[in-house]
């Protein structure tokens, strides 16, 4: 399935790269600022520093079912919470995915009916309150 214009702007809105998925316009891209190791060894995947989201049934109003997702550090959580919650988008899940990681990183979920490119760039300040120094805690021989 091509690709619609709509789609593209709202990935690039996002700084991801649009796909379409079971006919779902889906925008995803990875935080390379964070360097996960997971039981002491570097992890550059997918799986670990994700950043998706996607829209759909879009209705006459122009409204569609709007989710996201992405990696988040401990540190970051109340600040980008607050932002959302700002633009009236919705948490749904706070959990982690893996143990044993260096640093501590946690996957947030959240959503909202919105206008895709509404909700895009909503979601788009609420991500810029992410950091982008990360300090990689220093582990101490005992």
């Amino acid at each position: 399935m091509a690709i619609s214009p709509l789609c593209r702007q709202y990935a690039t809105i996002l700084r991801a790269t649009p796909q379409v998925i079971n006919g779902v316009c889906t925008a995803s891209s990875v935080r390379n600022n964070i360097k996960p190791r997971i039981l002491g060894k570097n992890s550059k995947s997918f799986l670990t520093i994700p950043q998706a989201f996607s829209f759909e049934s879009i209705g006459r109003d122009g409204r569609a079912l709007n989710l996201g997702e992405t990696v988040i550090l401990t540190a970051e959580i109340n600040p980008f919470i607050s932002r959302l919650r700002k633009h009236g988008i919705k948490v749904t899940a706070l959990h982690n995915h893996w143990l044993f990681t260096n640093p501590n990183i946690w996957y947030i979920h959240f959503e909202k009916v919105e206008k895709p490119l509404v909700f895009a760039r909503n979601t788009r300040d609420a991500l810029n309150v992410l950091t982008t120094k990360i300090v990689r805690p220093v582990m101490v021989k005992k």
